[in-house]
């Protein structure tokens, strides 16, 4: 099942897919997706060490060693974690000397790399290879998922179990603010970078323009583009890249890009208390459809790359995947009936990669499957349990 992927009981209302290590991993995710939850639960007996514990982290930033003094005493083999691994990169040295002096197995969990990867922190030499988690998708969830409730407020754990999912994403977005950027010291001007979340939210899913956010912002372009690269690096969002073909076709070239769930999107638009508009309701199935491609891709360790790919004159399919078979195009419609314009672009990446190369899938909110000429369209759930089962992406 899951391509081999075993689902493990985490909650009443959820399982994880999430494979158990048997080696030392970086693990990494935006906060709030399950990351502490599921170390407790797969590794109940590791020596934990959480550095949101401030005590603590200041404790083992000002010696590193200790850590190396205290679990130099395990057995060999044994299972160590340290939680919020990028507030004392510096414990990464003590942690390598660990794995090689004493073998032991380390769980290294975080919500960004931008401090390791900038400060020059140890990154173990492929000693601990780095894994994703991801918000809940469809194949952790009960099979009846309410989808228009998934893209509402999307599926990040606390946000599906709630009682209140509007205030836990409203607290959410308000603590990432003060923990990630102001404690991180990520940028000096919170007020810029309100005001550019609340502009990059309302054009998710859409092609970026840097240069209309920065007016809109009142700060440079290159403020944008460093404003996004924080996005990206405390895993709040991605950019899914246009698909450059070969042939001569004309292109759109810039990128879009997505929140990582469809409910902080909503919550820094100030649309979350509202029923979305019919405009909102597109890039919304998108973000959903996104994420659960990327969390298989992820958790079945397909390293494929997604893109989209649009013409200048507006040909376009929403998501391109290229595999080792072939490719796979998809084209996502917030509808409940499939019309046969919205064919238009499968038609076409077909003809220009092949038609024995490319399968073409339609998804809609619609309740009834069908082919419309090599295009299997179907509705969402159902592509999403054959893309869980290993039939899409293979």
């Amino acid at each position: 099942m899951h391509g081999g992927i075993i689902p493990v009981k985490m909650h009443p209302m959820y399982t994880r897919l999430l494979p158990s290590p048997t080696h030392s991993i970086f693990l990494f995710g935006p906060r709030g997706t399950g990351k502490s939850t599921w170390i407790r639960h797969r590794f109940p007996g590791a020596t934990i060490y959480d550095l949101l514990d401030t005590g603590e982290a200041l404790r083992l930033a000002k010696e590193p060693q200790a850590l190396y003094r205290e679990l130099s005493l395990l057995p060999s083999g044994s299972w160590a974690v340290i939680d919020e691994v990028q507030k004392a990169p510096a414990l990464l040295d003590e942690v390598h000397r660990l794995i090689e002096d004493r073998q032991l197995r380390f769980i290294l969990s975080g919500s960004s790399a931008r401090k390791l990867r900038r400060g020059g922190a140890n990154l173990l030499a492929c000693r601990a290879i780095t894994k994703s988690m991801f918000p809940l998708v469809s194949s952790e969830l009960p099979p009846d998922l309410d989808v228009s409730k998934a893209l509402v407020y999307g599926t990040l754990p606390m946000a599906v179990t709630s009682d209140d999912p509007e205030a836990y994403l409203q607290t959410y977005a308000e603590t990432y603010l003060d923990q990630e950027v102001r404690a991180e010291a990520l940028t000096r001007n919170l007020g810029a970078f309100a005001r550019f979340l609340e502009i990059a939210a309302r054009q998710n899913g859409q092609v970026t323009n840097a240069a209309g956010i920065a007016r809109d912002a009142g700060v440079s372009r290159q403020t944008v583009q460093g404003y996004f690269e924080i996005l990206v690096d405390t895993l709040l969002g991605y950019w899914l890249p246009a698909w450059k073909l070969k042939s001569a076709t004309i292109q759109v070239q810039h990128g879009k890009f997505f929140f990582f769930v469809s409910g902080i999107a909503r919550t820094l638009t100030g649309r979350l208390p509202y029923p979305p508009t019919p405009e909102e309701l597109g890039p919304l199935l998108e973000t959903f459809i996104l994420h659960e491609l990327r969390a298989y891709l992820s958790y079945t360790s397909r390293n494929y790359a997604l893109h989209f790919w649009r013409t200048y004159d507006g040909t376009e399919v929403d998501v391109l995947c290229e595999t080792v078979d072939g490719f796979v195009a998809i084209e996502i419609k917030a509808t409940s009936r499939w019309d046969t314009r919205y064919n238009r672009g499968l038609h076409r990446i077909r003809r220009e990669l092949g038609p024995d190369r490319t399968t073409c899938y339609g998804l809609f909110l619609g309740e009834r499957p069908a082919s419309w000429d090599e295009i299997r369209v179907m509705p969402v759930l159902d592509f999403l349990k054959r893309l869980w089962a290993g039939q899409v992406v293979r």
